[in-house]
């Protein structure tokens, strides 16, 4: 399993991080007006990068099928661009989340944060609008749309956090 790192940059977008089984150290920004960097970083020095590559937002779609993704996630940052303080998230749940082997019901996402799942993904497969009977697990992706607190308070609340 790849242990993906996600990180807001207010302003910016999303950066995510990980490390591949070489031991190479990668990041992708996927920034709010369209674009996506990805870059490559040393492994002597991880504040150095080897090289970034800029794609734009055509690019980036067809990279992501490319790869096998799901493009649903790119209609979200599209709607999220289009209604102002309407923001989009992916989170992943950890091995040890309290809602790992729970309905997605469990997680009171909308109550509690105000958030909408709007997707859950699971390797290669996408659920569109997951009821709340769908059982989540470790690794699964759930994409969402929200205010920006609602997904910080929903990123806490798979975690384990209130």
């Amino acid at each position: 399993m790849v242990d993906l790192e996600e990180t807001l940059l207010p302003g910016v977008g999303v950066r995510y991080g990980l490390t591949t089984r070489d031991g190479d150290r990668l990041a992708v920004v996927v920034r709010r007006e369209g674009g996506v960097e990805v870059a490559v970083y040393d492994r002597r020095d991880p504040d150095r990068t080897r090289g970034v590559i800029r794609l734009d937002a055509d690019e980036t779609g067809v990279l992501a099928e490319l790869l096998g993704a799901p493009r649903l996630t790119q209609r979200f940052v599209d709607l999220s661009r289009e209604v102002p303080g309407l923001e989009s998230g992916r989170f992943t749940v950890r091995p040890g989340s309290p809602f790992d082997g729970r309905p997605l019901g469990e997680t009171r996402a909308r109550t509690l944060t105000g958030c909408s799942i709007v997707a859950l993904v699971r390797a290669a497969d996408v659920v569109p609008s997951p009821g709340p009977a769908d059982v989540l697990h470790a690794g699964d992706v759930l994409v969402a749309i929200g205010s920006a607190s609602g997904l910080g308070q929903l990123a806490a609340r798979l975690d384990g956090g209130s």
